[in-house]
């Protein structure tokens, strides 16, 4: 009887391999093969094998983009504030408190100017990673005066995004009038005959796409980025349809005119200073 005893399963004890410390492999969500961090980092953390983009932080993004030690930040220390007092599972209060420990950052959102082979430039760089890089009064006021500096300075404008959030719910209308602010400023931009030039990542969606990071006199897409208004899940939802096949994707909007060019990662930088050049 000692046979239908017996558990259905075997307990296995997986000891952890000496002189391997944790952090050094990481899995890559597109294939889900395992890749040496090291060799990741060498390759702007993009997948060798299927091309995937890893998130990537806006300070560490402006390190790769921007050439070395030429980087001078604009309004550092503007924090955002809990003006409606939002309530809901965390409050606002809450959520700014966690994603400024997580990321080390006061805002979705660094500005300032750089130089990208020797190019000046002014720039600005959203981050995922906090709020999901959504548009609060903060980050549009931010992109605004960024935008106006580059206007006054006669400078080539670079805004990339990554920005799943639009515009900021827990700052209700006040998050909403930044999108008209933002297209304003750069209006005016374009107005006096400088270039701006759009970098979308993976996600650019809702207000943000809306507004300013859709306006570019070029808009650059990195690989397989999500790229839309509303998610292909509500919109398939609300029109009982099945949509396309990479739908959304930067490969089915530059197919279909939304966007210029898909630029990987560690062609940026080159592929701005041509634009900068020929059309700067």
């Amino acid at each position: 009887m000692s046979l239908f005893r017996k558990p259905k399963y075997t307990v296995v004890k997986v000891s952890k391999r000496k002189g391997v410390p944790d952090g050094t492999w990481l899995k890559c969500e597109g294939c889900g093969e395992m890749i040496y961090k090291k060799t990741l980092d060498e390759n702007f953390k993009v997948c060798p094998k299927c091309n995937y983009h890893f998130v990537l932080g806006a300070y560490e993004r402006i390190d790769m983009f921007l050439d070395e030690g030429s980087f001078e930040e604009f309004d550092k220390g503007m924090k955002p504030r809990d003006i409606l007092k939002f309530k809901g599972p965390k409050s606002y209060a809450e959520k700014i408190a966690k994603d400024t420990l997580i990321t080390g950052m006061e805002e979705a959102i660094i500005t300032g100017k750089g130089r990208v082979n020797n190019r000046q430039i002014a720039l600005a760089v959203t981050d995922s990673r906090f709020i999901m890089g959504s548009m609060g009064y903060v980050v549009g006021e931010k992109v605004t005066r960024v935008t106006e500096y580059a206007t006054e300075n006669e400078l080539p404008l670079v805004i990339v995004s990554g920005s799943g959030g639009g515009a900021r719910m827990y700052e209700g209308m006040i998050s909403l009038m930044q999108m008209a602010k933002t297209s304003a400023a750069l209006a005016k931009h374009n107005e006096a005959g400088f270039l701006y030039i759009s970098v979308l990542t993976n996600p650019t969606m809702a207000g943000v796409l809306a507004s300013f990071a859709s306006l570019g006199d070029v808009n650059i897409a990195e690989p397989k980025a999500l790229i839309g208004f509303t998610g292909p899940r509500v919109i398939e939802q609300t029109i009982r349809q099945k949509l396309p096949e990479g739908f959304q994707t930067s490969e089915f909007l530059l197919e279909h005119g939304l966007i210029d060019m898909v630029v990987n990662r560690k062609n940026l930088s080159d592929t701005v200073v041509q634009l900068v050049d020929y059309m700067g």
